[in-house]
C-alpha cells in the first residue's frame, strides 16, 4: 500500500474538517506540530509520528493532479492536502487513508489513491508503536547512515514536493546524499532529475530480475557500505571498474514523440526595476503562442503565471538562491526549472526548459532564431543550447534508457561575443557561418548545428565549436 495519501477537495479544509480528519485514530491519538506549524503529526503513545500532514495547498493551475498523480481533481481552484504514513506500519497507512477520506467527504472532493481511502471509521492504534525517527528534523527519512538518507516512495511520478525539497536540504546540510527508492512503474518529474544525478544521491528502482538499479544510469545496485552503490562486474578491474546494466533499463520502447530541450543563462543588473521570468515568458510565447500557465516553489505548481510574484519571492530570499518550477497548459506539455542566484555580475537566471510533441506535432524549430533574438536583445542572454530528442510527450523520466538529444543550435550572447579576441566568434569550423542577432555593431551569434535524432554527429560539431570558442 502507498505511503502517501492526498485529498483533493473543492473547499478548503477548515479547522473542524481538519480536526475530524486528525481524529481518525480516535481522541487518544497524540498530536504534534513541526515546520513552524506547517506540518501536523499523528503520533503513537511515545510521541513518535505515525502520519505527517502538510498544510492544505491551493492549486490554481489546471493539469497538475493529472500530471503528477494521474488523478481527476475538482475544477480549479482546488485544495491539495498531503498525508505521509510512516513506512512499514499498517495502522499508519490506514490512518493516512482515513484522514484523506474524511477530508474528501467533508470538503467535497476525492482522495488519491482511491483504494487507500475507503473507510471513515476510526483506526484502532492501541498498542501501536514505531521506532524513533531517524532524524528528528526529517521524520520522512526511512533509513539514515553516515553516507546517505534513504526515502521510500510509491507514487506515479516522483515530484519535487515541498517535503522532498526539505529532505534534500536536510541531507545536504548534514553532508549526506539522498537516495529515493521506488517501484519499477514510477517516473521522475524533470524537476527532480538533476538533484538525483549528483553522487551519492540516486534514484533506486526495485527490480524483480536484478534486485535494484539506478533509474538514470541503469547500473545494478546493492546495499553496501551504508548506501546503494553499483555492483562490480565479474570482469571488472581497477583500471576498468565496469558495472553491469540492469536488463529492465535496456528494454527500449520505440517512440515517434519528441522533446525540445532548451537551457539558457541570463544576467541582469541588481536594481529595483528587475523583473524575473521575462526571458522564460518570451521564449515560451514564441514557441507555443501562449505564456506559461503556472509556477511554484515546489510541485505541484500551484500559482497562475506571474513574473512579479516570482521576483518578490526571490527578492525576499536574497542573497540566498531561489528555485522555481514553471508549467504549461495541459494542451501543450511544457516544464521549466529556474534557478536565481546573486553573482558578481548581477542577478543570474539559469533556466532548463522542455516541451513535448506527439507523432503528429512538429517541434517549432523555425521559430528558434526569433526566440533567441528576443533573449539576446531584451533579456541579456549569456548563452543558450537547444537539443531535440526522441522521448515521450508527457516529459516524465522513465527508469530505462532514453537516447541522448542532438544539438540543434547554440547561441552566444552579445557581451560574450564582444569579449572574444578578434573574429574568433565569427570564424568557426562549422559548415554554416553564425547568424547575427540584434544590433549589427554588437550582435549575439546563433550557431546552427546539423541536429538529427538518428545521428550524433551534431555533438562532434558542438564539441569542435566549444573548443574553438575557448581558444583550444
Amino acid at each position: 500500500m502507498t505511503k502517501d495519501v492526498i485529498a483533493l477537495t473543492q473547499r478548503m479544509p477548515d479547522p473542524s474538517t481538519m480536526l475530524a480528519g486528525l481524529l481518525s485514530g480516535g481522541p487518544d491519538t497524540l498530536l504534534d506540530a513541526a515546520g513552524e506549524g506547517a506540518v501536523v503529526r499523528l503520533c503513537d503513545g511515545e510521541g513518535r509520528p505515525l502520519v505527517s500532514v502538510e498544510a492544505p495547498l491551493l492549486v490554481q493551475v489546471a493539469g497538475e493532479a493529472e500530471r503528477l498523480l494521474g488523478a481527476t481533481p475538482p475544477p480549479v481552484p482546488y485544495w491539495w492536502t498531503e498525508a505521509r504514513a510512516t513506512t512499514g506500519v499498517e495502522e499508519a497507512e490506514r490512518l493516512a487513508g482515513t484522514f484523506a477520506a474524511r477530508l474528501a467527504a467533508l470538503a467535497d472532493g476525492s482522495a488519491w489513491p482511491p483504494e487507500a481511502a475507503q473507510s471513515l471509521a476510526v483506526v484502532k492504534t492501541d498498542g501501536v508503536s514505531v521506532a524513533p525517527p531517524l532524524d528528528a528534523a526529517q521524520p520522512a527519512v526511512d533509513v539514515l547512515t553516515d553516507k546517505v538518507a534513504v526515502v521510500i516512495m510509491d507514487r506515479p511520478v516522483i515530484a519535487m514536493t515541498a517535503w522532498l525539497q526539505d529532505a534534500f536540504r536536510t541531507a545536504a546540510g548534514a553532508e549526506l546524499g539522498l537516495q529515493v527508492v521506488t517501484p519499477p512503474g514510477t517516473m521522475l518529474s524533470p524537476a527532480v532529475r538533476h538533484s538525483l544525478s549528483n553522487w551519492p544521491s540516486r534514484w533506486v528502482v526495485r527490480d524483480e530480475r536484478d534486485g535494484y538499479y539506478d533509474g538514470l544510469s541503469g547500473a545494478v545496485l546493492r546495499w553496501q557500505d551504508g548506501m546503494f552503490a553499483p555492483v562490480a562486474a565479474a570482469d571488472a578491474t581497477a583500471d576498468d571498474p565496469r558495472t553491469p546494466v540492469a536488463t529492465s533499463y535496456q528494454e527500449i520502447t520505440a517512440t515517434d514523440e519528441h522533446q525540445l530541450a532548451i537551457t539558457f543563462r541570463t544576467v541582469h543588473p541588481a536594481d529595483d526595476r528587475l523583473i524575473l521570468g521575462g526571458a522564460l515568458e518570451s521564449i515560451w510565447r514564441e514557441l507555443t503562442g501562449e505564456p506559461p500557465a503556472g509556477w511554484g516553489t515546489a510541485e505541484p505548481a500551484n500559482l497562475p503565471w506571474s513574473p512579479r510574484q516570482m521576483t518578490d519571492i526571490a527578492y525576499e530570499r536574497a542573497p540566498e538562491p531561489t528555485w522555481f518550477v514553471v508549467v504549461g497548459s495541459p494542451a501543450r506539455p511544457g516544464l521549466a526549472t529556474v534557478s536565481v542566484s546573486r553573482t558578481k555580475a548581477g542577478v543570474e537566471e539559469y533556466v532548463t526548459l522542455m516541451f513535448g510533441y506527439g507523432p503528429d506535432e512538429e517541434p517549432p524549430v523555425d521559430a528558434l532564431p526569433r526566440a533567441a533574438e528576443q533573449l539576446a536583445t531584451r533579456h541579456r542572454l549569456l548563452s543558450m543550447l537547444v537539443q531535440l530528442r526522441k522521448a515521450h510527450r508527457a516529459l516524465t523520466v522513465p527508469p530505462r534508457f532514453e537516447g541522448p538529444g542532438v544539438p540543434l543550435a547554440f547561441v552566444l550572447g552579445a557581451e560574450e561575443v564582444h569579449q572574444m579576441p578578434g573574429d574568433r566568434a565569427r570564424n568557426t569550423p562549422l559548415p554554416q557561418p553564425p547568424l547575427p542577432l540584434g544590433p549589427k555593431t554588437r550582435p549575439a551569434l546563433y550557431y546552427r548545428l546539423p541536429g538529427n535524432p538518428a545521428d550524433l554527429s551534431g555533438w562532434q560539431d558542438f564539441e569542435r565549436l566549444m573548443r574553438h570558442l575557448k581558444g583550444a
